[in-house]
């Protein structure tokens, strides 16, 4: 190699080290956040889980007392039912939705800026306090929706006060918060070579035919996607709960979501020892529903390759 050559090879060297210290400097401060914000609170919260401790006094080791206290604690078991009805009926219909506002504007509607920021405008505000102050105005004794049967002559009830149909209220509110999958389906259903239409068209495939043999299975990567987030973010549903119910998870306790009754225990009950072991359940449970999605989607998902 000539004098130049091995010049060019030293420089070329030391601007790819150049360029992973400025990768490493840009990157710094997510590290900082990583470790003193998300990681270091984690582990401080599985220690405390095998802790006795009330925020006023130094922990106490118990070891597995709090997890085996988990068994017996019936609202804790019935906070789960709860949460798996909330998360197993909203996420369903929340996608559904999305997927079908995302078909429609894909057909090329006029204003489709315009629908695409109106329509996902209730993701951004859904989980606000405001929303959840708005939502049990809505649905009370007086509220719009019971205005609205009036006009049919039915009578309403007060739904947040029920506890029959407390729990559907906050359903049917993370359901309106669809926008965010409904933009990633439209940005998925404008990857679809239109010739597979076209083609299908050609072979007498109705619309009906067309959305169950291509749309879907070419957009089940996509679905596979939102399931996962919108499985996760259902788990960790709080606020909308929190408000609608005043922080009680009333009327007997129809909307006590799992993260509800955490806060209760920690905060209110400063049993922060048995908080901890319930958040670390919670990471349980969103990874074994998240497992076992990663495990059915070898029959459902269909990649290119």
């Amino acid at each position: 190699m000539s004098a130049l050559g091995e010049l060019r090879q030293l420089k070329d060297s030391k601007g790819s080290r150049g360029d992973g210290k400025t990768a490493f400097w840009f990157l710094l401060p997510w590290f900082i956040g990583l470790f003193a914000v998300t990681a270091g609170p984690m582990l401080a919260s599985l220690g405390l889980s095998f802790t006795k401790y009330n925020l006023l006094q130094p922990p106490t080791f118990v070891g597995l007392q709090n997890f085996v206290r988990m068994f017996s604690d019936e609202r804790l078991l019935h906070s789960l039912g709860v949460t798996f009805t909330y998360v197993l009926v909203s996420v369903p219909l929340q996608l559904a939705l999305a997927l079908g506002l995302a078909v429609l504007l894909d057909r090329g509607v006029r204003g489709l800026s315009f629908y695409r920021s109106v329509y996902y405008l209730p993701s951004l505000i859904g989980g606000s306090v405001a929303i959840a102050v708005l939502w049990r105005t809505v649905f009370g004794v007086e509220g719009l929706v019971n205005q609205f049967l009036a006009i049919f002559g039915i009578q309403g009830q007060g739904w947040i006060s029920s506890p029959d149909s407390a729990i559907w209220t906050l359903i049917i509110l993370n359901v309106w918060t669809f926008g965010a999958p409904m933009v990633i389906f439209l940005a998925g259903l404008r990857q679809i070579p239109v010739s597979l239409y076209e083609a299908a068209s050609v072979d007498g495939a109705s619309k009906f035919r067309q959305f169950f043999s291509i749309t879907l299975p070419l957009l089940s990567p996509i679905i596979f996607f939102n399931l996962v987030l919108q499985l996760i973010h259902s788990f960790q549903s709080f606020t909308q709960a929190f408000v609608v119910s005043g922080g009680t998870g009333g009327p007997a306790d129809s909307t006590l979501l799992f993260s509800l009754y955490l806060y209760q225990r920690g905060f209110r009950a400063f049993d922060m020892g048995y908080a901890s072991a319930l958040a670390w359940l919670l990471v349980v449970i969103i990874g074994a529903f998240t497992a076992l999605n990663f495990w059915a989607s070898k029959y459902w998902v269909f990649y290119d390759d």
